[in-house]
C-alpha cells in the first residue's frame, strides 16, 4: 500500500467534529437523623447541577440547569441517578430541553438512568422535551427499583415549536421492578416515525403528550383503577404496584394540568 502523499491528505474531507459528551451523576444517601446527603453531585458542560430547598426535610432536592444549548446533533447526554437505602431525592430541570439540529445530521441521545435501592423514594420531574425542526433526539430511560421503593416520573413532549413542524423524536423508557420488567414501552414521531404516528389511532394531530410513572408498595393492596381523565388522558394499572397516565393536548400547558392533578391523586 502507497502511503498517502501530502496533496491527498490535503485533498481529503475533513472529518466531522465529534459531538458534545456530557454526564451528571447524583448519588443521594440516607444521613442517619432522619434527612438525606449527596455525596456525589457533579455536573458536566451543558448539565450543571444545583441544590434546591425541597418541600420536605427527608428529601434533597436537585436542579438539573443547562449551561449551554444541547443537545445539538451528535451529543450524548447522560443523567445518572443512584439513591441508595432510605433516602429521598427529587430530581427537576429549571426548564425546557430543546432538541436542536447538528451539523453533521447525526442524531443527538439523552439517556437518563435511574436506581433506586431498598426504601427508596425519587420524583423524577423534567421540563418538557421540545422537538425542533430537523432535529433528531434519541431518549432512553432506564429505571431499575428494588420492591420496596417508590418512584414519581413524569415525561412530557412538545412537537415543534410555535408554528413549526416538529423533528424526529424517538423515545424509550424501561423499568425494572425487583428485577423483573415492569414497563417496556416506545414512542417515535416526528418526519420519518413509522407511519401513522399522527393519525387517529397515535396523536390525533396533538403536539403536546406526557406521562406519569407512579410506583408504589402501597398499590399492592390498594390498587388504582383504570379511568379516563377528560377526552385525551387515560389512567391504566399497571401488572405490578404501578400506575400510568398518559396525556394528549394542544399545548404543553394543558398536558401539566392534567399530570399534576394526577400526581395528586397518585403521587406523594
Amino acid at each position: 500500500m502507497n502511503a498517502a502523499t501530502a496533496e491527498d491528505i490535503a485533498q481529503a474531507p475533513p472529518t466531522p467534529p465529534a459531538g458534545l459528551r456530557a454526564t451528571a451523576r447524583i448519588h443521594a444517601v440516607a444521613d442517619g437523623r432522619g434527612g438525606t446527603a449527596l455525596p456525589l453531585l457533579a455536573g458536566e458542560g451543558p448539565l450543571a447541577l444545583r441544590r434546591t430547598r425541597s418541600s420536605s426535610l427527608a428529601e434533597a432536592g436537585v436542579m438539573l440547569v443547562g449551561a449551554m444549548s444541547a443537545p445539538l446533533g451528535g451529543d450524548h447526554l447522560t443523567v445518572e441517578a443512584t439513591v441508595g437505602p432510605g433516602a429521598r431525592l427529587c430530581l427537576a430541570s429549571a426548564a425546557a430541553t430543546l432538541a436542536l439540529p447538528g451539523r453533521t445530521g447525526a442524531p443527538a441521545r439523552y439517556d437518563v438512568h435511574l436506581t433506586l435501592e431498598d426504601g427508596a423514594s425519587l420524583r423524577w420531574l423534567p421540563e418538557p422535551l421540545v422537538s425542533v425542526r430537523g432535529s433528531d433526539l434519541r431518549v432512553r430511560t432506564r429505571v431499575r427499583l428494588a420492591p420496596t421503593a417508590r418512584l414519581v416520573l413524569r415525561e412530557e413532549q412538545v412537537l415543534g415549536r410555535t408554528g413549526e413542524v416538529p423533528g424526529l423524536l424517538r423515545s424509550r423508557l424501561a423499568v425494572e421492578c425487583g428485577g423483573r420488567p415492569l414497563l417496556d414501552q416506545e414512542l417515535a414521531c416526528g418526519p420519518g416515525a413509522p407511519g401513522g404516528w399522527d393519525g387517529p389511532a397515535g396523536l390525533a394531530g396533538h403536539r403536546a403528550l406526557g406521562q406519569l410513572l407512579v410506583v408504589d408498595p402501597a398499590f399492592a393492596q390498594d390498587a388504582p383503577v383504570a379511568a379516563v381523565l377528560g377526552e385525551f388522558a387515560a389512567v391504566t394499572p399497571l401488572a405490578g404496584p404501578a400506575v400510568l397516565v398518559t396525556a394528549l393536548a394542544a399545548d404543553a400547558l394543558r398536558v401539566r394540568e392534567l399530570l399534576d392533578a394526577a400526581c395528586r391523586t397518585y403521587g406523594w
